[in-house]
């Protein structure tokens, strides 16, 4: 129960940033922001849809019951929705799930992007997915859902820094 009750919250949780996301590209779109890379963005969606349903189908397949891993993995996954909603108010209108590149795009220089290069992907989205698995004991998931997951962030951060290298020459 306490399981099903976490799947449900963390699913809603994702679907809140994804409200977030489509109000602000809704507003960079009709300012002329331009996307980059929409394949890989839907890949992206494709892959973190996937790992969540996969860790969800694990977790009632094997009923687990909740214990130490358990806790370990929602603090990691706490820490990652923390995360989540700092570089959320950091990029403020910029914040998309999508690779958007504004007309007025400015460069956020706060030091937690000083600090981590891509603190969406290495403080949020990678916490949050070990958390969900490990508090669900998603092994499978995790040990299969995770590098498959990561060639995507890798073909992700890849466009990302090549768009913001071209619209930022202090980016580099």
């Amino acid at each position: 129960m306490l399981l099903a009750a976490f799947f449900v919250i963390a699913v809603a949780i994702r679907l809140a940033s994804v409200v977030i996301s489509k109000r602000h590209e809704a507003a960079l779109r009709a300012d002329g922001a331009v996307e980059v890379g929409a394949g890989v963005s839907r890949l992206m969606a494709a892959a973190h849809v996937a790992f969540m349903l996969a860790g969800g189908l694990e977790a009632w397949l094997r009923q687990p019951v909740p214990d130490a891993v358990s806790v370990v993995g929602l603090a990691i996954y706490a820490f990652g929705i923390v995360m989540l909603f700092v570089v959320i108010r950091l990029l403020g209108r910029f914040w998309t799930v999508k690779v958007m590149i504004a007309r007025d795009h400015a460069l956020v220089t706060h030091k937690l992007f000083r600090a981590v290069r891509h603190p969406n992907y290495f403080l949020n989205i990678l916490p949050e997915l070990v958390g969900y698995a490990l508090v669900l004991h998603a092994f499978w998931t995790l040990a299969i859902g995770l590098p498959l997951y990561l060639v995507v962030m890798w073909l992700r951060i890849r466009q990302e820094e090549r768009a913001m290298r071209e619209r930022f020459a202090a980016y580099a």
